[in-house]
């Protein structure tokens, strides 16, 4: 039987992805409580990282232990993948060694030729195109804090990156209200867009795309990788900062998240990140159980 991977939020139904969120929050008071269970006893996870990463590793590590399994970490030199092994072999070598493997890459379609040739879950630990395990662990966090997401208006300002992309495939799965705001040249991929089947509209006005919003997200504008770019990226992005003014325009009881790290001062002020409407930490802390409950999901 075929393994089933997490390579994007749509790689669930929404079913799946309620239940997840309801093992998610079981998990979070279990934890909470110090009664983990070893649900994952004898399990092994192996974590290949070719971009450097904190939420991802600690989480998914610490999840492991508290599941009863354990996790190994390969860095970038870690592994043959750097003196040009293909994807496909590493990952039949693996699906003999271990039950799950988990990978953070620069090309999503790396991580597509990983997932073809495996014989054991394979999770997208963040690529180019998506972030799917931020978006449980932000999702949880909303449920958490205001109940039913369906129908809910989700303002994205800033860099239509690999986070944005998983939102739009959220607002099918979820039937969340999603507007969009990006400068020119830095919408959301049309690929991704095509295939939306919920409501999202994209704009370049982050004051259209927050009014009345139930919750604001942001992301940095220089990406991994883009360090080159990052001067012409803060011309292109000024305006479109979540500062306080902007978040007034939002719905009073506005959540603000953040994926992490934060450039305080440009994407984000200190007044918003660090203020009351703020659920960046809980976000963050939500990336553990949200993850056990994924695998979990993938490993029984």
């Amino acid at each position: 039987m075929k393994p089933r991977h997490f390579l994007t939020l749509a790689d669930l139904t929404p079913a799946d992805l309620r239940a997840l969120l309801d093992r998610a929050r079981v998990l979070k008071t279990e934890f909470g409580e110090r009664r983990m269970q070893e649900t994952l006893y004898g399990r092994v996870l192996a974590m290949i990282f070719e971009k450097s990463s904190t939420r991802t590793r600690v989480s998914f590590e610490a999840a492991m232990v508290h599941l009863g399994g354990h996790a190994i970490f390969l860095a970038p030199g870690d592994s043959q993948l750097v003196r040009g092994e293909p994807p496909e072999d590493t990952a039949r070598v693996l699906s003999r060694m271990v039950d799950c493997i988990l990978i953070r890459t620069h090309a999503h379609r790396r991580l597509e030729a990983f997932a073809g040739a495996a014989e054991v879950p394979v999770i997208n630990g963040l690529s180019d195109l998506h972030h799917p395990c931020q978006l449980l662990a932000d999702l949880q966090t909303f449920v958490e804090h205001r109940g039913e997401i369906r129908g809910s208006k989700v303002a994205w300002i800033g860099d239509g990156n690999n986070v944005c992309h998983s939102y739009i495939e959220a607002a099918a799965l979820l039937g969340l209200r999603l507007h969009i705001a990006s400068p020119e040249g830095f919408q959301p991929a049309a690929e991704i867009l095509k295939k939306a089947g919920g409501e999202v509209i994209l704009s370049g006005d982050p004051r259209q795309a927050v009014e009345g919003a139930d919750l604001v997200l942001t992301d940095v504008w220089t990406s991994m990788g883009q360090e080159a770019d990052a001067e012409a990226r803060r011309i292109a992005f000024e305006g479109f900062q979540v500062n306080g003014a902007l978040m007034r325009l939002a719905a009073p009881d506005a959540l603000f998240m953040h994926c992490l790290p934060a450039h305080r001062g440009e994407e984000v002020t200190s007044e918003v990140i660090d203020g009351p409407q703020s659920v960046v930490w809980e976000e963050a802390g939500n990336r553990l159980h949200a993850q056990k409950a994924l695998l979990e999901f993938l490993l029984r």
